[in-house]
């Protein structure tokens, strides 16, 4: 495989995907041995603690075209894709899950796409049959605070399914390598011809999200602090706001001090003091989280370890 050409990478984090992973496989095989071109499947594995590995190891063993790049532990979703994105040898490159929720039957579509001229082609939910209203929801008022804030703008509903060219991976693989990251939000950065493509997302083949309600606050943090740093302006405009409403009650406090007239409004008072607290806590912990994360680059930790490389 190394002596050839490769045309297609298709890059596939997965994570505790045992159940449902030998499905998948042989779904995006069969697909991609429709194509006319050469291809490799990346599989990283961040970590899995079930049986994942060993399946993989099982598909790279059978399969020359597989390769598997084995974590030494967990490191997230986020630097799973850019290791494949680093490892991938293709001209085109294509991140997707490995739960059959980004249907491998679009791959021939996006191919098309590529053809037409675009760098980095986005898939775009045009339904998800797995969640109710309330998922569907946030993920509106998601897409639309984070394009609020930022000036780069994400499609809504887009996805971590995903093509882009080899130009586009060299610049991901020499630049754009922060720790905290958004890798769907950073393609949009990075210039260059770029559509989006629908796809309806079906039911999980098997399994559950591996992304708990807090793990989907951190991430929209996340997105949003990579995105644009709006939110510490925020914190300087809600100081001053604030500010400006305590010089006002010290000059209304000592205007009735010299009038001889009893400063009313306790309640007033305290509640004034409670929301200044609370809006002080909030600036607080928003800045922390912006020296946290510029705590984690100074130390230049990598943003993976790979244990060992799996192929035929």
């Amino acid at each position: 495989m190394d002596a050839e050409k490769i045309d297609l990478s298709v890059v596939v984090s997965v994570y505790n995907e045992e159940q449902g992973i030998a499905d998948f496989y042989n779904v995006l095989s069969a697909e991609l041995s429709k194509l006319s071109c050469n291809y490799e499947i990346l599989f990283v594995n961040d970590g899995s603690a079930d049986g994942t590995l060993d399946l993989l190891r099982g598909f790279a063993s059978a399969d020359k075209t597989v390769r598997v790049i084995n974590f030494s532990r967990n490191y997230g979703h986020e630097s799973a894709m850019i290791a494949g994105i680093d490892y991938s040898k293709g001209d085109s490159i294509i991140c997707m899950d490995s739960d059959l929720q980004h249907p491998p039957q679009k791959i021939a579509e996006m191919l098309r796409m590529k053809d037409n001229g675009f760098d980095i082609i986005s898939m775009v939910r045009a339904e998800r049959k797995d969640v109710g209203a309330l998922h569907k929801m946030n993920s509106r008022l998601f897409y639309r605070l984070a394009n609020s804030v930022s000036s780069v703008k994400l499609p809504e509903n887009a996805s971590d399914f995903f093509l882009i060219s080899r130009p586009v991976a060299d610049v991901l693989k020499t630049d754009f390598r922060e720790r905290t990251r958004f890798l769907r939000g950073i393609i949009q950065m990075v210039g260059f011809s770029h559509t989006t493509l629908e796809y309806v997302a079906p039911e999980r083949i098997a399994g559950k999200s591996k992304y708990s309600f807090w793990k989907l606050m951190k991430l929209s943090f996340s997105a949003i602090s990579s995105l644009s740093n709006i939110p510490l302006r925020i914190s300087l405009l809600m100081g001053i706001l604030f500010g400006i409403l305590s010089l006002v009650l010290i000059i209304y406090s000592i205007v009735m001090r010299f009038m001889e007239t009893p400063v009313s409004g306790y309640t007033t008072l305290i509640v004034f003091l409670c929301a200044f607290a609370c809006i002080l806590f909030f600036v607080l912990g928003i800045i922390g989280m912006y020296i946290g994360y510029i705590f984690d680059e100074v130390k230049q930790r990598p943003v993976y370890i790979v244990k060992e490389i799996i192929e035929e």
